[in-house]
This record gives structure tokens, sequence and C-alpha cells, in this order.
């Protein structure tokens, strides 16, 4: 063969040299997506909170007392006053992001809210808990 008809392509050591940079890429990737989404559904867990406490603080400002639930199931049940009252929204989840139960209770006087955060890494995303005037395990 002369070299005016050479054929033209890649060599085997070129494709092999380009999948590696493309996997150490992907992995890169997916490792920086798994942190973020993490993150994510812990802010979606607090902000889940945020909106159950809030209507409860309004029910408050309205009636002058907390409304006695003694789950976060009963607080977010469609004949709820916080739902009948369009203090919360009527689909709010009962679960959070990691398909544990929400926890909640509340009297007269308080309430308290809680999600225990992301199981698979409690140091980072750990549990969050809303109460009157106090928040703790948000960012």
């Amino acid at each position: 063969m002369s070299s005016a008809t050479k054929e033209k392509g890649f060599s085997l050591l070129e494709l092999l040299i380009a999948m590696m940079i493309i996997a150490v890429i992907a992995t890169l990737g997916v490792k920086q997506y798994g942190k973020y989404s993490a993150k994510a559904r812990h802010l979606k867990a607090a902000d889940n909170l945020k909106l159950v406490s809030e209507g409860l603080d309004q029910y408050y400002l309205k009636h002058g007392r907390y409304p006695d639930f003694g789950s976060f199931e009963a607080m977010i049940e469609p004949k709820s006053p916080l739902v009948t009252e369009n203090l919360i929204a009527p689909n709010m989840p009962p679960k959070d992001p990691w398909d544990q139960f929400y926890q909640g209770k509340s009297d007269k006087g308080t309430y308290e809210l809680k999600c225990d955060g992301d199981p698979t890494n409690p140091d980072d995303l750990g549990p969050i808990t809303r109460e009157p005037g106090k928040i703790t395990g948000t960012n």
C-alpha cells in the first residue's frame, strides 16, 4: 500500500483513549448528580414542613391557639381545619422524599414537626425539626 491510498479511521488505541475519557467524565457527572439530587430531596422535605408550619402559624393568628393534632397525617387529611380553611394545600404528602413518614403533633400552645432526613447521609442531610420560632436541621 502506498501512502496515497492509506485508509482513514481511528486506531484501536485512539478509541480506547476516547472511551476512557468519556468514562471518567461520566463517573464525575453521576457522582455530582447524586450529591445534588440528595440535597434537592432534603430541601423538598424542609419545604413541606415549612408549608405545614406556616399553616399552623396562620391558624394560631386566626384563632389564638394551635389546633389539636396527634399526628402529621391528621394535619394534612382533607377534613383537617388546616386544609378546610385553605391554610395548607389539600395534597400535602404524608411521606418525605425518602419514603419515611413525617412526624408531627400540636396542641393549643405549641407544635412540633419532624423529618428524619437522608438515612444514607445523616451527617450532612440529617433530621429537620420545626417548632414555633425554632427551626433546626436546615442549611
